[in-house]
Formats: C-alpha cells, sequence, structure tokens
C-alpha cells in the first residue's frame, strides 16, 4: 500500500487506542492482528508474542521482509487483543469479525479500523451486533472501533458469521470458490473469454499465473487432452484449498493421470521453467487504481518461464498497453478475439 493511502491511514488509527490511553497492551505481547500490513507504526509498536496473518503474498512477504512472522491462515488459539483490518467484503469481514471473538480470550478486546470512505459505519455497525456494542473514536478520515472487555458474542451469529469463511459452490455445483476472491461467485467474463477461444492441443506442462479458484486451469484439463501437468500459482492464500478441490475434481472427470500443484506465490517474483504453455487473467489493479505494471510483471515471467517452443495466452483489459511489453518479451504476438472491453492475445516463441 503507498503512503498515506486510506488503507495505511486504517493501520495507523487501529494503534490510536493505545497512543491515547483507552486501551493497554498485554504485559504478555499476546496480540493477533488479523489482515495485517506492514507499516511504520506496526514496526514502531512491536512487541514480542504478536501473532501475524495475512492471506496476500505479496503483503506477507512484505511483514516477513521486516522481520515479523507470519502466517496465511488465522493461528489457533486465544489472543487478549485481535486487531482487525477489515477488507471491502462485507461478509468477508463478518467473517473476519466472527474469527477474532473466536481467538479473544474471555476478557480480552477485539478492535478494528475502517476508513470513513470505505464502509466504516457499517462496519462498526456489524461487530456492535456481533459482540454487544462497541466503543469507538475517529483519527485519519478513520473509525476505530473495539468490544467491551469480556463481551459475549451472539453464538447463533458467531456460528453464521464464521461459515462466511467457508468454500461454498457457484456456477451451478460447477466449481467451488470462497467469498472475498477476485470474482468469487461467478465465473469471471474475462477468464470465460480467454477460454472460449483457448485451443485444445496444448501438450506437457501447463502453468496458470493468478489462478484465483482455478477456473483457467481446470478448462484446460477438460479441454486437452494432451496436457500432464498443471501447476497453479496464485497470490492470495485464501484462494488456495479451493483451487486444489476444484482440479483435483478435473482430474477425477477427466479420467487422466494429471500432476497437479498449487502455489501460494507472488508471481512477479518468478516461477519455475520450462512451460509447454502458460495461461494467465493477471490482475491488473491493487484496490481502486490500475497498475498495469502488475500485467507486464506476468508477461515477463511468463516468457522466462516457457520452454523455447512454449506458447502464452493472456486475456486483459482492451484499454490496457501490454503490446510492447509482448512484443519485447515474444517473437511472435496477435491478438485474437476482443470482446466485452477485453482483449485475448496470444504469444510464441519468447526471447532469451
Amino acid at each position: 500500500m503507498s503512503a498515506g493511502s486510506a488503507s495505511d491511514a486504517a493501520l495507523e488509527a487501529l494503534f490510536v487506542p493505545f497512543l491515547t490511553g483507552d486501551l493497554a497492551w498485554p504485559a504478555s505481547g499476546d496480540v493477533l492482528i488479523l489482515r495485517a500490513r506492514d507499516g511504520f507504526v506496526l514496526r514502531e509498536q512491536r512487541r514480542p508474542g504478536w501473532a501475524l496473518q495475512q492471506s496476500f503474498k505479496p503483503a506477507a512477504d512484505a511483514l516477513a521482509r521486516s522481520g515479523f512472522a507470519v502466517s496465511a491462515e488465522v493461528p489457533e488459539g486465544r489472543f487478549k487483543v485481535v486487531m482487525v483490518l477489515p477488507t471491502r467484503q462485507r461478509e468477508e469481514s463478518r467473517a473476519l469479525f466472527a474469527q477474532a471473538m473466536a481467538h479473544v480470550t474471555p476478557d480480552g478486546v477485539v478492535l478494528a479500523a475502517v476508513p470513513n470512505a470505505e464502509g466504516a459505519k457499517t462496519a462498526e455497525a456489524d461487530l456492535a451486533l456481533l459482540a454487544g456494542g462497541v466503543s469507538t473514536l475517529s483519527k485519519h478520515k478513520c473509525r476505530v472501533f473495539w468490544t467491551r472487555p469480556g463481551a459475549t458474542p451472539d453464538p447463533s451469529l458467531l456460528d453464521t458469521w464464521l461459515a462466511l469463511d467457508d468454500a461454498l459452490p457457484i456456477d451451478e455445483g460447477r466449481f467451488v470458490s470462497r467469498r472475498g476472491l477476485f470474482a468469487w461467485d461467478r465465473i469471471d467474463i474475462a477468464s470465460a473469454l480467454l477460454d472460449s477461444v483457448l485451443p485444445g492441443d496444448f501438450t506437457g506442462r501447463v502453468a496458470d499465473l493468478g489462478a484465483g479458484f482455478g477456473y483457467l486451469a481446470c478448462r484446460v484439463i477438460a479441454t486437452n487432452p494432451g496436457v500432464t501437468a498443471v501447476d497453479l500459482y496464485e497470490a492470495e492464500g485464501r484462494a488456495i484449498e479451493p483451487a486444489r478441490q476444484n482440479v483435483a475434481a478435473a482430474i477425477a472427470a477427466s479420467g487422466r493421470s494429471i500432476a497437479a500443484r498449487v502455489e501460494w506465490q507472488d508471481v512477479t517474483h518468478g516461477i519455475d521453467g520450462g512451460y509447454d504453455a502458460i495461461v494467465s487473467n493477471p490482475p491488473f489493479h491493487q484496490g481502486r487504481a490500475d497498475q498495469p505494471e502488475l500485467g507486464r510483471a506476468f508477461i515477463a515471467v511468463a516468457a522466462r518461464a516457457l520452454s523455447p517452443q512454449g506458447r502464452f495466452w493472456m486475456v486483459a483489459n482492451r484499454h490496457l498497453a501490454y503490446e510492447a511489453t509482448l512484443d519485447a518479451c515474444f517473437t511472435h504476438v496477435r491478438t485474437v478475439a476482443e470482446r466485452d472491453g477485453f482483449k485475448v492475445i496470444e504469444a510464441k516463441e519468447p526471447r532469451r
């Protein structure tokens, strides 16, 4: 997150109650931070014994570079203070609040911070509903709110909101997904366009970059009988288990023996090499702003990871100018289809 962004402001606001004296750190350092992000205030306030959770690999890597131990999943145990940085997806955030209440000690506190422009009032109301009320203050154009020590969550609501993080069927049961993933409740229109024009003659090893819950990889398995191995690379850790389930189902339906891996990985840092084909619907933004450099990084990584005769198939928003990067990385580039604001491109013969 860039300095001065609303998300950084939320991180700073999260610590305000401890700076004002409204809340006190536990003597044991018994703190859990859900969806933690690196930042100056986090490094400045750090204490031994903190547990950090972050499922987005670039953010988790940033925390690790600053010396924090971080896990993709919520760790076991209970903590005297559970801090939460909610997301923009309401049901995903409700699940986060429920996880926080399930992991706080009976005398502990759950607190969260949300930018005013990103649903702070709604998030505050949700935690208050679950915990029976909250205290609140405003700072850095954010709202910070926390439960009363010893607050007991509504049992039925707690169970209902915890279940919001479960994998669930979509597309008439053809796939499973998870709330908060990109296009979690449907087949993304861009991925569907790419699937509609993909060839059926892929052979050998295929990779899916930015695989999400695994839709494209599953379609490659279903339509390319010559494929013998499929590797999925995805930065959002919460997508890994749904992707594994979907790929396993696709392999079973194919009746073939296909090696498969689903890796929690930041593609921009590079992947394995020697692939015969790579498919991708690369991310083009983080937060609200377009960041076409993400797609350009995916293109460069794909070129390095392909065999000399390998092929790269990608879909992108039509307005994003990836052609110069594609031409720099591949000998042959062609636009295969343009529809609904998206374009599908095939690139062959990576330049070395």
